[in-house]
């Protein structure tokens, strides 16, 4: 558990091995102060789904979207950051889907990582709002065991053609993995393509462009005090300083100085 210089209390909570292809983790965070703290969620290329106890979150996403979410919506795949608002006393509570598993719970993946879905319209059910319902005065690992139970009976199996990607998922920035998987499997790079974003909801193009910034991000937090941006450019593969400045903006809003002097202010939700 961690506490910032402005009170917000935030964990990460593991999930049991039976979920461990389901869920990458929760994320939980609460605002201790009497004041209202607004924070940066940065990308981290999964749908999640966000649960509000308290008075409503505020997001605010890079379309200067407003978004209010008073019990739970699903949002992703999260590509861009935005910024998010806790009122005074207000807990946030995220699920990060991993890999095919929204769309083993829903039968479809989301394709726009700025506008949010109630998970009720997705099934045609009120069962998300009497979760919340029932979780909304629990203690925080409490809920967590009860929307992983609840979860259970919507689970689908993996589909045969989302394995092809299982194999490769770690490799994006070393090659290109819409290429293998077709020449392996004797299909189209096009229908490949497709079944990519049918079970992520983004394409492989995109990941790769985001496995590598991540890889920036890695070596920043193991550097000395002096950076030497030219060696990280060399090490991740950026053509200039600009391309690298370029993607720092595009996933974070901020410069690669301007993020390293406010990095305390954003949340990846890892």
């Amino acid at each position: 558990m961690t506490t910032d210089k402005q009170h917000i209390t935030s964990k990460r909570i593991d999930v049991p091995t039976d979920f461990q292809s389901v869920f990458s983790h929760f994320y939980s965070s609460k605002n201790n102060t009497e004041q209202t703290i607004t924070k940066t969620l940065l990308p981290n290329f999964q749908i999640i789904m966000v649960f509000s106890f308290g008075a409503p979150i505020h997001f605010n996403t890079v379309n200067n979207t407003q978004i209010n979410i008073e019990k739970c919506i699903v949002l992703g795949p999260i590509k861009q950051p935005f910024d998010y608002t806790l009122s005074s006393g207000t807990e946030m509570l995220v699920a990060n889907f991993k890999d095919d598993a929204f769309y083993r719970l829903f039968s479809q993946v989301l394709v726009s990582d700025q506008l949010p879905i109630n998970p009720d319209a997705i099934l045609n059910q009120n069962c998300f709002t009497n979760l919340w319902q029932f979780i909304k005065n629990a203690e925080t690992n409490y809920r967590v065991n009860l929307i992983l139970d609840f979860c259970k009976p919507y689970l689908k199996d993996s589909e045969t053609a989302f394995e092809n990607f299982k194999n490769h998922k770690d490799n994006y920035t070393i090659f290109n993995p819409i290429k293998i998987i077709a020449q392996e499997t004797n299909q189209s790079e096009r229908t490949i393509q497709l079944n990519h974003k049918k079970y992520f909801g983004y394409t492989a193009k995109e990941k790769s462009r985001y496995e590598r910034f991540i890889k920036v991000i890695e070596l920043l937090q193991n550097q000395p005090s002096k950076i030497n941006w030219f060696d990280i450019i060399e090490t991740c593969g950026y053509y200039d300083q600009s391309q690298l400045i370029h993607d720092f903006k595009y996933f974070t809003n901020y410069s690669p100085n301007q993020y390293l002097k406010f990095q305390q202010d954003v949340c990846s939700t890892k």
